[in-house]
C-alpha cells in the first residue's frame, strides 16, 4: 500500500535550500518515491493553518518512505535541512485499493 510522505517547510535561508532542493529528488528515487505536489500555490479551505511550502511525496509503501527518511544517502542533506528551513513532516499510510 502506498504511503506519503507530507511536509510543511518554512524556508530560512533560501541559498541552502536551493542545495537541498537540487539534491534530494535523487535520494527519494532510489526508495520509488515520486513528487506529486511541490511547492505549489495553495489555498486554505478551513481551519487557521497557513502552509508555507508543501510537498507530498509519494512512496512504495511505509517502509520504502522510512528507509528513505532514515537513509545514509538523506542524512546528509537532512542535516542542511535542519539548518536552513522550520519543516513540519508526516508519513502518511494510503487507503487500500478498492
Amino acid at each position: 500500500m502506498a504511503a506519503y510522505l507530507i511536509a510543511d517547510v518554512d524556508i530560512t535561508d533560501m541559498a541552502m535550500f536551493d542545495e537541498y532542493r537540487r539534491e534530494v529528488p535523487a535520494t527519494e528515487a532510489l526508495y520509488g518515491g515520486r513528487y506529486l505536489a511541490r511547492g505549489g500555490a495553495t489555498r486554505v479551505l478551513e481551519g487557521d493553518w497557513e502552509p508555507h511550502r508543501l510537498v507530498i511525496v509519494e512512496f512504495p509503501d511505509m517502509a520504502a518512505l522510512t528507509g528513505w527518511y532514515d537513509s545514509p544517502e538523506y542524512a546528509r542533506l537532512k542535516e542542511i535541512r535542519f539548518r536552513c528551513a522550520n519543516t513540519r513532516i508526516i508519513a502518511l499510510e494510503g487507503a487500500p485499493a478498492a
